[in-house]
């Protein structure tokens, strides 16, 4: 089975920039720390997984993505990022091509997005009867490099979560352990519950325990909101004034699943040109002495 590993550099590189003190600098004396962060996940993961097709998805649509069209107030809770994180997240960008890899980003969508539409490519392939489409005819896995939850919706059956971090494995069974859904009813529950790190406001006083109950019992996020009469004879705390809450902000819990769904048709290569280039050692020495990092983390670039 081939398999396209699918990297959310974005969390990674924030951990870095934030666990980390700012000893590095380039030759114009801003930061480096989260790029010799990113940069040392980043060869961890090559070094373990050996992939021989890698999209590393990049945020880049931050404040203005298709999202903010649909509630200006997403992410608004958010601090928008410095001056030295922007400059560090286009040197990162850099390291990755450098390595032979494909970094993706877009003005109008996010990284999760891009990570869903390169699985929408994957899954495509693997319904096509057309053996050329499969690579003659091996099945196309995937693995999401995350640990952020709202990419747990994308998981199947050929794709799965590592949460490179912990070295936690997620598939189906794991999602449902942990969430009490499917993954495919994950962007549901989260349309119920909200989430208050990407301000999304769901209905309020609805939790994802109580959301992943109604979405066990009904099937769907919009037959919860339909049937909402019936929530008051289910045996779930407080279920007379949930139905009512339901009945009051449907509307937000419709708008919230838009925001909380993964976009599938971003702009993205086809599986086959994530094919990994050979690595470029000339540029690694220009771009590391630019950072200014050391030979350790030079000749360990070279050496993958």
């Amino acid at each position: 089975m081939t398999t396209t590993y699918l990297l959310d550099a974005s969390l990674y590189i924030f951990r870095a920039y934030h666990a980390r003190a700012p000893e590095w600098t380039d030759t114009q004396g801003w930061p480096t720390h989260a790029v010799h962060g990113f940069t040392t996940t980043l060869l961890g993961l090559i070094e373990q997984a050996k992939p021989g097709n890698l999209a590393v998805c990049f945020d880049e649509s931050l404040g203005h993505n298709f999202r903010h069209d649909l509630y200006p107030h997403y992410k608004a809770n958010r601090e928008p990022p410095t001056e030295d994180l922007m400059r560090q997240f286009s040197y990162c960008k850099d390291v990755v091509e450098a390595l032979g890899f494909h970094a993706l980003a877009h003005e109008r969508f996010e990284a999760d997005d891009l990570i869903g539409s390169l699985v929408e490519k994957l899954d495509i392939a693997n319904r096509s009867t057309s053996g050329g489409a499969k690579l003659c005819g091996a099945r196309l896995s995937g693995v999401i490099v995350s640990a952020d939850k709202d990419l747990a919706q994308l998981i199947n059956t050929n794709i799965r979560q590592w949460d490179y971090g912990k070295n936690e494995p997620y598939g189906i069974e794991a999602v449902i352990e942990k969430h009490g859904v499917h993954p495919e009813q994950m962007a549901e529950l989260q349309a119920l519950s909200g989430d208050a790190v990407d301000n999304i406001p769901g209905i309020p006083g609805i939790g994802p325990k109580t959301a992943a109950a109604l979405i066990q019992h009904f099937g769907s996020l919009e037959a919860v909101l339909t049937r909402w009469p019936e929530v008051e004879f289910l045996r779930i705390r407080g279920a007379q004034g949930i139905g009512v809450k339901l009945r009051e902000h449907a509307d937000s819990a419709r708008m919230s699943y838009q925001l909380t769904r993964i976009a599938r048709d971003a702009p993205v290569p086809e599986i086959a040109q994530l094919a990994r280039k050979a690595v470029d050692p000339k540029r690694i020495d220009v771009l590391f002495d630019q950072l200014g990092f050391g030979g350790f983390l030079r000749n360990r670039a070279k050496r993958i």
